[in-house]
């Protein structure tokens, strides 16, 4: 038998990297809202008392009140009380905000009226870069057993404090998850590492306790637990100092809790704050949406997807696909497939996954994949992937 252990990691939205990446997609969803054609890519950063929001929007139309977007994002996570040492009421907000770069602008905005092809072809990729999509069968939702179960706990944890059950659990957190995979088949979870912002008032003991019943055995299938399972929780026995007053938070800087949870490759460009002319986003969820449809489709077990792009440019200078040796025909044929299945222009994938709305926010938390009610999770091209197939005489 072959047997190894692949761990992966999740966060709260009480993060302070989280709280970033929340104020930055919901300042982009705001700027959405009154012009989808708007430009943006905002970054944050948050430290003790203090919120700074700085980058490039571009709109005519629309005037966005960041320091009251701050604010409101602040108090939906929770930190609302000057005790934590960071509240929506009392921390300052800068903003340094300027327009798009006009060089950058001249690949993406050289449009056209109308539906047809030529328009695709002049609205080119924000950026350069590479992007990657990934897909396998071990969970419902084809996503890699160990992000998933790392998210149930972190929402979890959020559920509970949120409804009052556990009311001295405070915003930040962060849970880690290890799964035995024998022969490739996930088998069993080895380790469980969550740590918890919590009041000052609460003993060990009684964490411990009530994050296992309340937490893990709500979180975590039975059959994935057994004897052998090893849970930490708090491993440093203290976590009263959390979120942006005992660590600085930064937009993107928790890319892989984003993605596949390090399953895969990442191109090392982060989602939030950036709207879909930005191949970054755009290009990664449509390498998630490929690859779903391709596991979907029974094409492959696993399929890994990278798409790259030069600024300026429509059309992708390199499609490469990845299976893993689970593919029913070569790798190569897939990748026929994809091009011929999915259009990977920066104007098609917004048009085809709908990106020019205010759904952004909704995002930033718990993964930006493997989640429903967003487009890039839908399963809809598997008759064109057997279509494409027969093509190929198979």
């Amino acid at each position: 038998m072959d047997k190894r252990l692949f761990t992966s990691e999740s966060v709260t939205e009480g993060h302070p990297d989280k709280v970033c990446d929340q104020i930055a997609d919901a300042i982009l969803d705001d700027i959405f809202a009154g012009d989808p054609s708007a430009r943006v890519a905002v970054e944050v950063c948050a430290t003790t008392g203090m919120v700074m929001v700085f980058g490039e929007v571009t709109t005519d139309v629309h005037y966005a009140d960041i320091p009251a977007i701050v604010r409101d994002v602040i108090k939906d996570i929770g930190y609302n009380d000057s005790s934590l040492g960071f509240d929506y009421k009392t921390c300052a907000v800068l903003s340094s905000i300027q327009e798009q770069s006009p060089d950058i602008a001249l690949g993406v905005n050289d449009a056209t009226d109308g539906d047809d092809g030529e328009e695709l072809d002049k609205n080119g990729a924000g950026d350069q870069g590479m992007m990657f999509g990934y897909a396998c069968d071990e969970t419902e939702e084809l996503m890699p057993l160990p992000i998933m179960l790392s998210h149930a706990l972190t929402s979890k944890l959020t559920e509970v404090r949120k409804s009052g059950e556990l009311d001295w659990l405070r915003p930040d957190g962060k849970a880690q998850v290890t799964v035995e995979y024998i022969d490739g088949v996930p088998e069993r979870v080895d380790t469980i590492v969550v740590s918890c912002q919590h009041a000052e008032y609460i003993d060990l003991d009684t964490i411990e306790q009530e994050i296992i019943d309340r937490v893990i055995m709500r979180a975590i299938p039975r059959e994935y637990l057994d004897d052998d399972t090893k849970i930490y929780i708090n491993p440093t026995g203290r976590f009263v100092i959390g979120g942006p007053a005992g660590d600085s938070g930064v937009t993107g800087r928790k890319i892989i809790v984003d993605t596949y949870g390090g399953f895969c490759p990442h191109g090392g460009g982060a989602l939030s704050g950036k709207d879909p002319t930005k191949v970054d986003r755009s290009a990664a969820y449509m390498a998630r949406y490929v690859c779903k449809n391709l596991v979907a489709s029974g094409v492959c077990r696993r399929a890994e997807l990278q798409v790259a792009y030069a600024i300026g440019m429509a059309h992708p200078v390199s499609v490469y696909v990845n299976t893993f040796g689970t593919g029913a025909v070569d790798d190569e044929i897939i990748a026929k497939i994809v091009k011929d299945v999915f259009d990977l222009r920066p104007l098609a994938i917004i048009r085809n996954l709908k990106l020019d709305r205010p759904i952004y926010r909704a995002t930033s938390n718990y993964g930006h994949f493997g989640r429903d009610g967003f487009t890039w999770e839908q399963t809809d091209k598997i008759d064109e992937i057997k279509q494409a197939l027969e093509k190929y005489n198979f």
